[in-house]
């Protein structure tokens, strides 16, 4: 006759409880051990008792080894698997954006008359009163900077305005009775050729000489009774006397 299948639940009999905790503990710790040699794998087991004791099997040299292994495999595969809050928060922010984007994107391409097609007539009623409205804007913001424009213009004016006045003011102050004669090449004019002809003497001075008649190109004034002498005096072979 075949053993009965037992119920699985907790065995109220303290003593038949600890003797089937006994008996399956080592069970359990010889399917561990076989399973490791036939199968070449890494095994361990921890097994607490009722009264906190601590029966324990691991197949590799340390169980601090296979414990560090268990935790890093099972939590990489848990934050893979559930994304964290950080994560949710960046892609909820990302998908915001995207959709921003895209329907900037739209708006250009209206903007630009393309895609109109597509368009309601109440959203081209917006479209157009959008375009109204930042055609006014530009049309102010270049009045507004071509009146800076003037303002500058004009200040710059005053400015050399004043400055013309102050080099007047000091041109007087310093000669005001010299006149301003302007000198072009080519045509000076009688003040100028005066006031140079007292510095071309300067340069240009007679030599100092007792007899006049050595002096190179000294020509005295002559009266009109030594020109008549002079052209109706005849030398031989055709020389003049002075140069005898």
């Amino acid at each position: 006759m075949g053993r009965g299948r037992v119920e699985l639940k907790r065995i109220e009999n303290k003593i038949n409880r600890q003797v089937t905790f006994s008996k399956r503990r080592n069970g359990l710790l010889k399917k561990a051990y076989e399973l490791s040699v036939l199968c070449d794998a890494e095994v361990a087991l921890i097994v607490f008792s009722n009264r906190g004791r601590l029966f324990e099997f691991c197949s590799s040299t340390s169980m601090t080894k296979t414990l560090g292994r268990y935790q890093k495999c099972s939590y990489t595969a848990s934050e893979s698997a559930v994304p964290s809050k950080d994560t949710q928060n960046n892609y909820q922010e990302y998908l915001k954006l995207k959709s921003k984007v895209e329907y900037l994107q739209r708006s250009q391409r209206n903007l630009m008359g393309e895609d109109l097609i597509e368009l309601s007539s109440r959203e081209l009623d917006q479209l157009e009163l959008q375009i109204e409205m930042s055609l006014k804007q530009i049309r102010s913001i270049k009045t507004q900077l071509m009146l800076d424009q003037l303002c500058d213009l004009k200040r710059k004016e005053q400015m050399l305005y004043e400055a013309n006045r102050a080099l007047r003011r000091k041109l007087q102050e310093d000669g005001p009775d010299i006149p301003l004669e302007l000198s072009w090449p080519g045509g000076e004019t009688n003040g100028s050729c005066e006031r140079q002809q007292p510095q071309s003497d300067k340069f240009f001075q007679p030599l100092p000489c007792s007899n006049p008649s050595f002096k190179i190109g000294y020509s005295p004034i002559c009266t009109d009774e030594q020109l008549n002498r002079s052209s109706s005096t005849h030398n031989i072979n055709g020389f003049i006397s002075g140069w005898m």
